[in-house]
């Protein structure tokens, strides 16, 4: 369902999906994309009639409060954008969605066309969702929608604004008592006498406690000061914080930040970063070789200069064939997958500055820098599926009369179930960018756009096996066949990709 609605999404404009989390105690799914004011509008509103089609909320209960099957669509000024210009393409979704979908929409926020409403937990909240809604919204003035018909439908609401960029963040605690989160969150919170900035509830997430939280402004808010408060207020009922988990995408600064506070950097500026530094030096690079002279259109590919390989690449090589259970399969899945957004962007770069190719030009940046960012995460699950791996491992060599074994031994076992689920939808992501470029990109660099797609598939396909390998020691057979059917799904949307990007690349490169 979730793979339908972010498929309407890249059908309806060319926006760049960056992530896509669900959480089925919430039973809610938060997808991050990015594009031009025009394409997000468009894909926005294709996603919210998908939505429409497929979910009822009459059947559709979670912990989190919600309106309607597209709950809350905020558009946020990221670059070349100003928050006008989101109220406006906030007005005039709203207004199509009402008018055309049937759907009653609330604005709010910076696009709220009233104070009252300026305040999302005003509008929906634990006491006020879709049930009480249903009731209300023909007979209270005050619940009026701002676009569409005062009554509900199966889709339910949608509310629609305008905000700056904010961190949801939740904190797991190490009960199961939902009263002590609730508790916390009332404290935390700036409506109950808290932090400014922060909106927090209780909840109870797979059989823990969990403090959810909205940072609505991560600056004047660090979340070092709010993870502070939640650890003191928790040692008051004799709990502590177990975990802590990201909803989303967060700017590098909300990371910055906390490491200032936590290590006590007073005198730290960020260029101190090796990684800025090294993108400070690749600019550098990068604006001399554009004062070059322009390669001519009709010459064949430069032959460049092999470096010999990093150490890195065959210590990695070596452990793996150590015949050591880590790193295993699923560490070589995210490898490959990063490969394969590494070539995805490789072709991007090398359109960039062609002049055949000027027509594509923003779209092979954006590509370029999409392929980027999911380059990091792909590497960072190298490490994340060893480690979850030996999670299993520790749990099990618990003492069989341990009471605490059994739910150690499950947690661990969806832990290593989620790292290569996550792998194979970062891949899929790599191997769509992949086919993007095997489309418009650079036709010198085809056969390299369809080993992309290829290496994407592999990640996929790899990772896939991994998320079924675990899912059958799941005690929760729901659970497990949910899993199972994401991971499935996933690899046929890899494979209709690979088709497409071969017979892309052959007719192009006229291989057929």
């Amino acid at each position: 369902m979730i793979e339908a609605i972010v498929g309407a999404m890249r059908s309806a404009a060319g926006v760049h999906i960056l992530d896509t989390t669900s959480d089925a105690d919430h039973h809610r799914s938060v997808v991050t994309l990015v594009g031009t004011p025009e394409a997000v509008e468009a894909a926005m509103f294709a996603a919210i009639r998908q939505a429409a089609d497929l979910i009822d909320m009459t059947q559709h209960q979670g912990e989190h409060p919600r309106l309607g099957a597209t709950d809350v669509v905020p558009f946020v000024p990221i670059r070349d954008v100003t928050m006008d210009d989101c109220v406006a393409i906030a007005q005039r979704l709203g207004q199509r969605v009402g008018a055309e979908l049937g759907i009653p929409v609330f604005l709010y926020e910076f696009a709220a066309t009233q104070p009252e409403r300026s305040n999302l937990a005003d509008l929906r909240n634990a006491h006020f969702q879709y049930e009480q809604l249903k009731e209300a919204i023909a007979v209270d003035p005050a619940r009026m929608p701002d676009f569409g018909p005062a009554q509900l439908g199966t889709a339910g609401a949608t509310i629609i604004g305008a905000r700056p960029p904010l961190v949801a963040y939740n904190v797991y605690l190490s009960t199961g008592d939902v009263s002590i989160a609730n508790k916390i969150a009332r404290a935390v919170r700036h409506s109950n006498g808290g932090l400014r900035f922060v909106k927090a509830a209780g909840f109870l997430v797979e059989g823990q406690a969990q403090v959810s939280m909205n940072l609505t402004d991560y600056r004047r808010t660090p979340v070092a000061r709010v993870m502070e408060l939640i650890r003191r207020e928790a040692a008051r009922y004799g709990v502590a914080v177990t975990t802590s988990e990201l909803i989303g995408l967060a700017p590098q600064e909300f990371f910055v930040d906390a490491a200032r506070w936590h290590l006590q950097l007073d005198k730290f500026m960020p260029d101190q970063i090796l990684e800025y530094r090294i993108q400070q030096a690749e600019a550098a690079e990068a604006a001399l070789v554009a004062a070059e002279p322009p390669i001519p259109e009709d010459a064949a590919r430069p032959v460049l200069t092999v470096v010999p390989p990093a150490a890195a690449p065959e210590t990695f090589v070596a452990a793996v064939a150590a015949g050591k259970p880590t790193p295993g399969g699923g560490a070589v899945a995210a490898l490959v997958g990063a490969l394969g957004a590494a070539l995805a962007e490789m072709v991007a770069q090398v359109t960039v500055g062609k002049k055949r190719y000027a027509a594509v030009e923003e779209t092979m940046q954006a590509i370029a820098a999409a392929a980027a960012m999911l380059r990091a995460p792909l590497l960072d699950a190298i490490d994340e599926d060893s480690a979850s791996f030996e999670g299993v491992l520790e749990a099990l060599r618990l003492p069989k009369d341990d009471p605490a074994r059994a739910a150690a031994i499950q947690a661990a076992t969806v832990h290593a179930a989620d790292v290569p689920l996550n792998v194979a939808r970062l891949a899929l992501e790599a191997m769509r960018l992949a086919e993007q470029v095997a489309t418009h990109g650079n036709i010198n660099a085809a056969s390299d756009a369809a080993t992309a797609a290829l290496m994407g598939l592999a990640a996929v396909e790899s990772a896939a096996m991994n998320v079924r390998t675990n899912a059958v020691n799941l005690d929760d057979a729901q659970l497990a066949m949910r899993l199972c059917h994401d991971a499935s799904a996933l690899v046929e949307s890899a494979r209709a990709i690979r088709d497409a990007v071969m017979q892309t690349v052959e007719e192009r490169a006229g291989l057929g």
